[in-house]
């Protein structure tokens, strides 16, 4: 379990770099959406490089999935369009602040709910105070 808590450690510690990143390379080349498109492309180079890596049998799979599976794209490109545009208006730490915050709130309905298949966890006093603990303590980071 803890090499899981270290990856996602890792990938939370790069969403505000992509974020900032991002955003610089919109300001750079004066488009936000380019920056994204770009950013889809190395992404696709990459997961597909992983994909053959690891496990090339699961392509044939893909046509046997619900079909509203593949709306998280969407949310991808949503996610990365969002934060490329506002992080330089809003600031990256207020940017990942709402984005943490919304984070919070899906994964707490999609744990209490087993949404899209994910593990019932019920949403209960106790873990409904430390979400909002975790959240008071986001905004507690990004006051000045």
């Amino acid at each position: 379990m803890l090499h899981y808590a270290t990856i996602m450690i890792l990938a939370g510690v790069g969403i505000p770099i992509l974020a900032a990143m991002n955003a610089a390379l919109g300001r750079h080349v004066g488009s936000p959406a380019a920056a994204a498109a770009v950013l889809f492309c190395i992404a696709l180079l990459a997961s597909v490089a992983v994909a053959l890596l690891t496990g090339p049998h699961a392509w044939g799979r893909f046509a046997t999935a619900p079909r509203s599976w593949f709306a998280a794209g969407l949310l991808v490109a949503f996610y990365v369009l969002s934060v490329t545009y506002i992080a330089p208006r809003f600031g990256v730490g207020n940017a990942i602040f709402f984005v943490l915050l919304g984070q919070l709130l899906s994964a707490a309905a999609i744990d209490h709910f087993g949404l899209f298949g994910a593990q019932v966890s019920p949403l209960g006093l106790a873990r409904a105070s430390g979400i909002g603990l975790m959240a008071v303590g986001v905004w507690l980071t990004q006051q000045v």
